[in-house]
């Protein structure tokens, strides 16, 4: 169960590479949530998560985590 500070979605930049173009999961977001920010990191703009998962499921370096809360499994 993720702790309350935890944003619902963490993205591994290691793993990610927005750097190099990819937008995938910026583009498949309903809530627009994820955003680059000036470094070319996807981060969350802000935590308006809906727990649809095709953020997780589409990110070709799986890259992204996202944390559903117990009560919503």
């Amino acid at each position: 169960m993720p702790k309350v500070n935890q944003p619902s979605v963490t993205i591994d930049h290691d793993k990610c590479i927005a750097a190099k173009g990819c937008r995938t999961c910026i583009d498949v977001c309903p809530t627009d949530i994820l955003a680059l920010d000036e470094e070319g990191k996807v981060h969350m703009a802000y935590d308006q998560c809906w727990y649809c998962l095709p953020c997780q499921h589409d990110c070709p370096t799986k890259a992204i985590t996202v944390a559903i809360p117990y009560l919503l499994r």
